[in-house]
């Protein structure tokens, strides 16, 4: 790439941005970088091609960065398409990660806020020795989240 590239955000398509951001900052401490987001019109319209297109949300800056640190952009559109299944071996985007202290408390931390399991906690062993347990668990509107913790 001829130019320099540093990581900024992910983007988050919600059915109720309000309520999944919450949660995010309610569970894994992720904190609103204001100002919220209100868009509309006709350059709007040409960056995604979607006519009358109109989106609001806010950024939630990731738990463990500085001020700068990158964010989770949590939006939502008036008009939104029909969503498949979850499913963690879909092509594309398959989950956001956190690192925790203790996976099992936090994926009961998850459940209480109203998300969901998707599989079991497990502990696999890395060629150098190394430990991680994690478990995949979904948000209240369904998206896939890792939960890891390395030990060695």
């Amino acid at each position: 790439m001829s130019t320099s590239a540093r990581y900024v955000h992910t983007n988050l398509i919600a059915q109720d941005w309000r309520s999944l951001a919450r949660f995010y900052e309610d569970v894994f401490g992720c904190i609103p970088v204001l100002p919220e987001r209100d868009f509309r019109g006709s350059r709007l319209e040409a960056a995604t091609r979607l006519p009358d297109a109109h989106l609001t949300g806010v950024h939630m800056r990731l738990p463990g960065y500085q001020e700068a640190g990158p964010t989770l952009e949590i939006f939502s559109y008036d008009v939104l398409e029909r969503r498949a299944p979850t499913a963690v071996n879909r092509p594309g985007f398959g989950h956001i990660a956190f690192s925790v202290d203790d996976v099992g408390s936090a994926r009961e931390e998850v459940l209480r806020a109203g998300g969901r399991p998707v599989g079991d906690i497990v502990t696999l062993q890395t060629s150098d020795g190394r430990k991680v347990t994690w478990c995949y668990v979904a948000d209240p509107e369904d998206n896939v989240i890792e939960l890891q913790s390395w030990s060695k």
